[in-house]
């Protein structure tokens, strides 16, 4: 099957503009592309999914195995004519120092040929050393093709082309010039999320037409078609779908889109119906057994969550009742009292006892390991796992009574050593939690809904 990954040299090379374009292009052309994104990345794969027209699946060496990690590409690639792969940061990058999580180890573990997108902007002859330091560093990934970006002329081409040519044997796919129209604005560490971009169809087309044109989509099929076959595995194929028995409402709206697609599909192997609603805009929660509130930005979205008070105070009303809610970063801080940010004080849900201050710098960033306490409403599961947070905000004015969920044995959560808020029957947290073999969280969240909506006993906190 046709596979390839599109990795760089270094972050911010525009990889993520070219996998995007390609998605498009190639699906223009009749394929079917299955894109993938390596690490724990929410916004890459919106625009991903955007431009393929499929969901776009993570693979995380830190949330799941390597066997985990070949079923999930195993699975999903094998619908597909081509399986494109983004990588994350540069090529040989990661935090072990072995490279055991880089892309570069990932392309091994799948038997993907990597193409190099280099950010070519103050770059000549340069180039050829560059390239064959990468083939030198790790000679059992193989370097298939370089796309040149950023490229200032047509002369500039010249020389970069000339100078790849006569010192290696790696093939140009193509070259794209620098173009403010190939650009996505950027906020915090990344772009901006597609859900909050009404153009977001129109960026696609124009990122498509632009590196349709300028690279050589034959040749990067063929390296596609090159791809070694990785390791024997099964592809696991989901089985049919057992009948919906639970409803479990779901943010999705400008403010709250970070979802893993492996988690939604998740959902649905437990018996779960997913019900979107839009807390920006509905006026009430539809009818559901259970809320998902996963992460995003709603500090940039204040006035609009004020202003639809109705559903706020519905779900705050649900919740009292004893709702369950599962919320995730951006999803915990609409549940708090308010968000201080600039100044203002803005009222949110109020469900939880506690106020959202927004920092100038990242308050918590990285790979977090927890613990879970026993106190949270899910079932327990006292294996540590790891997680994913990146927040620049902190909780403060928090009600001493509250109960958390998990202990924090590596990063920050909410005070350092504590994360996942506990109230009634409802988790918060900033952690963005990640299906897998060591933590089935959406089946035991949806195990715990379906038991409270056929009136079991169990377990509430206490209010505050």
């Amino acid at each position: 099957m046709p596979q390839l990954m599109i990795s760089a040299v270094h972050k911010s090379s525009g990889k993520t503009i070219v996998s995007l374009g390609l998605c498009r292009a190639l699906a223009l052309r009749g394929a079917r592309v299955q894109p993938f994104k390596k690490g724990p990345d929410y916004i890459d794969p919106m625009w991903l999914t955007e431009a393929a027209g499929a969901p776009c699946h993570n693979l995380d060496f830190r949330t799941s195995g390597t066997a985990e990690i070949r079923a999930r590409f195993a699975r999903h690639a094998q619908a597909a004519d081509v399986a494109l792969v983004e990588g994350n940061k540069g090529l040989h990058d990661g935090q072990d120092l072995s490279g055991s999580d880089s892309n570069a180890a990932l392309a091994r573990l799948l038997g993907l040929p990597v193409v190099l997108v280099v950010d070519t902007q103050g770059m000549a002859r340069g180039i050829a050393p560059l390239i064959l330091g990468h083939q030198a560093f790790a000679p059992d990934v193989r370097i298939a093709g370089i796309i040149l970006n950023k490229v200032a002329s047509a002369r500039h081409e010249g020389r970069l082309r000339a100078a790849i040519e006569h010192y290696t044997t790696v093939p140009v796919i193509g070259a794209i010039g620098l173009d403010p129209a190939l650009s996505i604005t950027e906020r915090h560490l990344g772009l901006i999320p597609s859900c909050e971009v009404r153009e977001a169809e129109r960026i696609v087309a124009t990122v498509a037409a632009t590196v349709g044109a300028s690279l050589d989509l034959d040749r990067l099929s063929a390296i596609a078609a090159t791809a070694a076959p990785p390791p024997a595995v099964r592809a696991n194929a989901r089985a049919a779908l057992p009948p919906a028995d639970v409803r479990i409402g779901i943010a999705r709206d400008a403010a709250f889109g970070f979802y893993y697609a492996s988690d939604i599909e998740a959902f649905g192997d437990a018996g779960a119906e997913l019900v979107p609603f839009d807390t920006l805009r509905d006026p009430q929660l539809p009818e559901v057994d259970g809320v998902f509130i996963g992460g995003g930005f709603p500090e940039i979205h204040l006035d609009a969550l004020r202003d639809n008070g109705p559903l706020r105070r519905a779900l705050r009303t649900a919740i009292e009742a004893g709702l369950p809610v599962y919320a995730e970063c951006g999803g915990l801080m609409y549940l708090s009292r308010a968000i201080r940010w600039h100044g203002r004080r803005v009222e949110m849900v109020g469900a939880i006892p506690a106020d959202v201050v927004m920092n100038d710098r990242p308050a918590g960033h990285g790979y977090v390991r927890l613990r879970e306490t026993g106190k949270g409403p899910w079932p327990n599961e006292r294996t540590p796992f790891d997680a994913h947070e990146f927040h620049y905000s902190t909780l403060t004015d928090i009600d001493p009574a509250l109960e958390f969920a998990y202990d924090v044995l590596r990063g920050t959560g909410i005070d350092g050593h504590r994360d996942g808020v506990v109230y009634r029957n409802v988790l918060a947290s900033y952690a963005h939690l990640h299906d897998s073999e060591v933590n089935r969280w959406p089946r035991r969240f949806v195990d715990f809904v379906r038991r409270r909506a056929r009136g079991a006993p169990m377990h509430v906190a206490a209010g505050a």
